[in-house]
């Protein structure tokens, strides 16, 4: 028996998607979160939001060092901020239809972010207070040239802003 025909039945394709990762020690690191092509729970590739959400603990993130590309594990808790390179928060089913708040929100490394967020809750339940109180650690955020995702840990206050 072919030993890496036994193994490839095991194997997930895992797509390579960039981002910039800012850990709570002010480093800001850019490299490559391994997503899979497909899971369980939603049509459609995995998003690096699903891969933050879906356990605690650490994850693999892609570097480019001095003798090439290497693997760091990040402790998602230590995860401020991430940079998304595309706007997959499109992806979300409902995404049109959510309530947008135009929001400002300060991190704990000090930064303030302001853009917007969306609110999957039914008419009357959606409110800041209700997206505050979501349990998804890991939520989108939206500013005019860039899509987030910030870690509710480290979100020390939000507020609605006027939108420019």
């Amino acid at each position: 028996m072919n030993p890496e025909a036994v193994a490839s039945q095991y194997r997930f394709e895992k797509q390579r998607t960039e981002a910039v990762v800012r850990l709570s020690s002010g480093e800001t690191v850019r490299g490559f979160f391994f997503t899979a092509g497909g899971i369980t729970w939603h049509d459609g590739p995995e998003r690096i939001g699903d891969l933050l959400n879906s356990e605690p603990g650490f994850f693999p993130f892609e570097v480019q060092g001095e003798s090439g590309p290497r693997i760091v594990l990040h402790n998602r808790a230590h995860v401020v901020t991430v940079a998304l390179t595309t706007n997959e928060a499109e992806r979300n089913p409902g995404y049109a239809s959510a309530t947008r708040r135009f929001v400002s929100v300060v991190l704990s490394t000090g930064d303030r972010l302001t853009g917007t967020i969306r609110v999957y809750r039914p008419e009357g339940h959606n409110r800041l207070s209700d997206w505050a109180r979501q349990p998804e650690i890991f939520r989108y955020f939206e500013t005019a040239d860039r899509t987030f995702m910030f870690n509710m840990k480290h979100v020390v206050s939000v507020s609605e802003a006027p939108e420019p």
